[in-house]
């Protein structure tokens, strides 16, 4: 039976000791599918015009990213989950809706948890 189904949860103070806050996900990814811990560091991004090869499109680079700690597929630019320098944390979740799926290339939605770490 193939997996279907990622949990993602938060735990805040004052639920948690010290005041911490606890991010956790697990993967619906297959068994064997490699899944690596990543880290970039923070990068300030000059050159206008600069383009970002995401997992099946490119967009614009932004001028700063964050330094981040990711999680994800390694065949895969996105992410299933990660957090950066400022704390932000996110996790991809697998959603089933009624319209139809399209057919072109577009960004992922672990293509965003990336982008948005």
């Amino acid at each position: 039976m193939e997996p279907f189904s990622c949990d993602t949860f938060v735990a805040l103070p004052p639920a948690t000791v010290a005041n911490r806050i606890i991010f956790g996900k697990n993967s619906d990814r297959l068994c064997d599918e490699v899944q690596e811990v990543v880290y970039f560091p923070a990068a300030v991004h000059d050159n206008l015009g600069e383009h970002l090869k995401c997992t099946y499109i490119e967009i614009d680079q932004v001028p700063e990213t964050y330094a981040v700690v990711l999680s994800r597929p390694a065949w895969l630019w996105g992410a299933e989950m990660g957090a950066n320098e400022h704390g932000v944390c996110i996790g991809n979740e697998a959603v089933w809706g009624r319209e139809e799926v399209c057919d072109e290339e577009a960004l992922l939605g672990m293509d965003l948890v990336r982008g948005s770490s």
